[in-house]
Order: C-alpha cells, then structure tokens, then sequence
C-alpha cells in the first residue's frame, strides 16, 4: 500500500495544532524511550509492512467484528455495523500503519495524533463521516487496543528475512510508536490541567 493523499476524511497536514508542544512530545518521547534508532526501525517497519497492509487490515478488522462488544462503535442506529463506516475508517487506518512508519514526528504529525484523539472522543466522533454511531470509543478501549495492535503486527515484520534482532528492533520501535500515540490519543479525554 503507497502512501495516500485522497482518502476521505484524511486531512493530515489540514488540522489545528495540538494543545501540546514540541516539548511536551519530547518529554513524552524520553519517557518511553523513543529515540533515534527508533525512527530508523520504524523506517524499516514502513519497508516491511508496506505492501502487508491490507492483510493486516483483515486481521484487525476481524479481531474488532469477532467482538461485539467492540464493533458496537461502528453500529449504526439500528444497532448494525455501518458497513461504509466501517470502510472509511479502513481506509484511514492502513494510512495510519504507514504514517506511523514514515511520517516525522513533527508539529504536523502531533496535530494529527490529537485529531485522531478527537475523533474518537465525543468532541468530533461520527464527524469526520457523517455517520450516527455511539458518540465515543471509551478511553479504556484505547489504551487496552495497545496490545492487540502491537502483538500482531510482530509476525508481518518476520516475514522480510530480517535477522531476528532487526526484526525486535522494529517491532520495539512500533510497540513505543503506538504506546506513544495512544498517550496522545488521551488528551481530549482528561479535564482540563490533569493530563
């Protein structure tokens, strides 16, 4: 999968700043160890997984539709997953694989992270698409999709014959990426002075 500018609603580039500054994603990055050999990895991983991304895609998609629970955000009025839904946001997530692989962590990236975190927030949930699903993912939902996000990508970036110490360098790199990411995420769901 290349990278792609006509997605709907991807707007990367296109949102308001984040509240938090280049300096809060650093301290925020120190914490987690994320560092310069990290962007190097998470290069490689973008190599390795690009043209993986829509068998990943199928394997998360099918982890969240095996989990009613789950796929209730997706679910229109009727209580039926919104199958063109469901569809937009696929679009926008293997975007996302390789936006977390290539992009630079930079001012634009972190007013994208808190764009994400909007939308799955009430501020701006179902907006982006125009659809009427549940107004929020909870937050904890959020922070426990850290495992299954990270767990499975591991066996995608084995598939390119790295050795196996590049190949717990990139996955590292992802796992630190999405912890990263998710922290990001979080934001609109504090009050305000307490994230």
């Amino acid at each position: 999968m290349a990278q792609q500018l006509d997605i709907p609603g991807y707007d990367y580039g296109r949102v308001p700043p984040s509240p938090l500054s280049m300096e809060d994603l650093e301290r925020l990055k120190a914490a987690l160890m994320f560092g310069e050999e990290d962007e190097r990895y998470l290069r490689q991983a973008g190599d390795v997984l690009a043209d993986q991304v829509e068998e990943i895609l199928d394997l998360w998609y099918g982890f969240v539709g095996s989990h009613p629970h789950l796929l209730y955000y997706f679910a229109g009025p009727d209580g039926q997953p919104d199958q063109g839904y469901l569809e937009a946001v696929r679009r926008r997530f293997g975007q996302w694989i390789l936006d977390t692989c290539r992009r630079p962590y930079d001012q634009e990236w972190l007013a994208y992270q808190h764009e994400i975190g909007l939308r799955h927030h009430r501020t701006k949930k179902n907006r982006t698409d125009g659809v009427r699903s549940p107004d929020i993912v909870p937050a904890r939902y959020l922070i426990a999709f850290i495992y299954p996000i990270t767990a499975t990508v591991r066996p995608f970036l084995a598939r390119k014959g790295h050795s196996a110490d590049e190949v717990d360098k990139m996955w590292h790199a992802w796992f630190k990426s999405v912890v990263l990411q998710v922290a990001l995420w979080c934001y609109p769901y504090f009050k305000e002075g307490d994230y």
